[in-house]
């Protein structure tokens, strides 16, 4: 079990690298070393024991970090010179034959006269630029490779490119698959985020469109989402919308289950984006709003059960701070639980670090929207206190909540107190949301009976679990930045069970 203490930002980039590319790693070691985490000497040994020995055709990188860590100046060898000028020779001569074929490709595909002759069917644009000019499916595929040796050097612009045009025109699935990975990596990398958020939209719809029954049965599939999700996190915590694109695509049954059965550390992300984004998901604004207010009810639901089931597995102060304040209605734990993430918690998380006072804001919120949600008189100075808060900032802040939440509410400063008027739920409200959930289950059971009956095979992710829809809805994502992981060779696009996608993918 982790514990909910300082270091769990810390140790969560054990488990989040090991699902990453490994160029994606660069960003989070700059990051720790920020931090002060590392010393500089053990961060530029992570960096050339990365990128280094083969594993990626970052050449001159690579030997100028091994300059910086023996301290020799420009003009002295590095150890393994000789290797370095031999690898750097075949690099350069392999780029320039590359660039010179795939440049053929690009020209031919680039002018106004194939442009406005390609389709959407990719049989038609393959067979008619082989006729009119001459085009095969190997010298597209020069394209992927061109694509795939600029990443391998660093070059994420000319590689997303270049991956664009291969994944557009080809039907080997394999190699677009691996060519979709790798242009969202160059597009992260770049710092691309609205290129990124549609590419990661893209492979999303790949991967569930593949399912379960596509090549290599569950195990891949569950591989796919769960470097999908880790991915995804650059992505949804650098653009604008993220947070809220976020919780549109992980809260999707695949996707929350895949996280509480591969991943229960990405649930940190999910409470994140919670309560970051609490005024869009979370707040009724009035009877306009009913039906957003009911999903977002549902969907803290589902967030609160996976806290509540993966418990023993994963937690920490941004998870215990939801659970402990909607599962336990501990609002001095929760209070705990946030003055945690006020201090070092958020700091030292490379995706989060940005969002602290808006992370602690909204908790306050939460707070005390749940607070006033149980009292029917409530002491300012009592509150203010479980806030974190002084006498004149609980009252602003008091005062602020009854007029953003609509709270229907009498404040009484002169006696310091709020008085709260709860209108009772109507039972036949709550029979007809019971009613709701039984129906939804009992159409999911008599679903799986008749395929059952047919002879068939049940699949469990496109079941309903607990109300919720999963399987073929389809969300969008967000946007991020950049980290990496446990990476196989860049020689080749297969991918092995239990690896992540890597440079050569890219």
């Amino acid at each position: 079990m982790v514990a909910a203490d300082k270091n769990a930002s810390q140790d969560i980039y054990g488990r989040i690298v090991g699902q990453l590319d490994r160029h994606l790693v660069l960003p989070l070691l700059d990051f720790l070393e920020s931090r002060d985490k590392y010393s500089h000497d053990d961060v530029l040994q992570a960096k050339v024991d990365l990128l280094g020995n083969g594993k990626t055709n970052m050449v001159t990188f690579v030997e100028s970090l091994k300059r910086e860590l023996e301290g020799k100046g420009d003009d002295q060898e590095v150890d393994g010179h000789q290797e370095f000028r031999k690898q750097e020779q075949e690099v350069v001569k392999t780029l320039n034959e590359l660039q010179a074929e795939a440049q053929g490709v690009m020209n031919i595909i680039s002018t106004p006269e194939v442009v406005a002759a390609l389709r959407q069917d990719k049989l038609h644009n393959l067979a008619y630029l082989k006729e009119s000019h001459g085009l095969t499916l190997e010298q597209i595929e020069l394209l992927y490779k061109f694509g795939q040796l600029q990443y391998s050097i660093g070059q994420y612009g000319g590689a997303s490119d270049y991956l664009y045009h291969f994944r557009v025109l080809s039907t080997d699935s394999k190699l677009v698959l691996s060519a979709m990975w790798g242009k969202l990596a160059a597009d992260i990398l770049e710092g691309s985020w609205d290129a990124a958020l549609e590419e990661l939209n893209g492979l999303r719809d790949h991967i569930d469109q593949r399912g379960s029954n596509g090549p290599g049965g569950p195990l891949v599939a569950l591989q796919q989402r769960t470097w999908w999700l880790h991915w995804s996190l650059f992505v949804y915590y650098n653009h604008p919308n993220g947070r809220e694109l976020l919780l549109e695509s992980w809260l999707n049954q695949n996707y929350l289950n895949t996280i509480q059965t591969a991943a229960p550390w990405l649930l940190r992300y999910l409470v994140a984006a919670v309560v970051i984004s609490r005024k869009s998901t979370l707040r009724s604004a009035g009877p306009a709003s009913s039906g957003n207010s009911a999903r977002s009810r549902e969907a803290v639901r589902d967030v609160i059960r996976a806290l509540g089931q993966e418990q023993y597995q994963y937690h920490d102060s941004v998870t215990e701070f939801l659970r402990k304040l909607y599962s336990e209605v501990d609002f001095e734990g929760a209070r705990e639980e946030m003055s945690r993430c006020d201090t070092a918690e958020l700091d030292d998380d490379f995706f989060l670090q940005e969002f602290k006072a808006e992370f602690v804001e909204n908790a306050r919120y939460l707070v005390s929207e749940a607070y006033c949600k149980i009292h029917h008189r409530i002491d300012i100075g009592e509150l203010s206190d479980r806030l974190g808060l002084s006498r004149e900032e609980g009252e602003r802040w008091i005062v602020d909540l009854v007029r953003d939440a609509r709270l229907d509410a009498k404040i009484d400063l002169k006696e310091n107190i709020v008085q709260m008027n709860h209108a009772d739920t109507p039972v036949y409200q709550s029979v007809i949301e019971k009613s709701r959930g039984l129906l939804f289950r009992s159409q999911a059971m008599a679903s799986a009976i008749e395929v059952r009956a047919a002879g068939g095979v049940v699949d469990r992710d496109s079941q309903r679990v607990g109300g919720r829809a999963t399987g073929g809805q389809k969300r969008t994502g967000g946007q991020g930045g950049p980290r990496g992981g446990q990476q196989k060779k860049s020689d080749g696009p297969s991918q092995q069970e239990g690896d992540a996608p890597t440079s050569a993918e890219a």
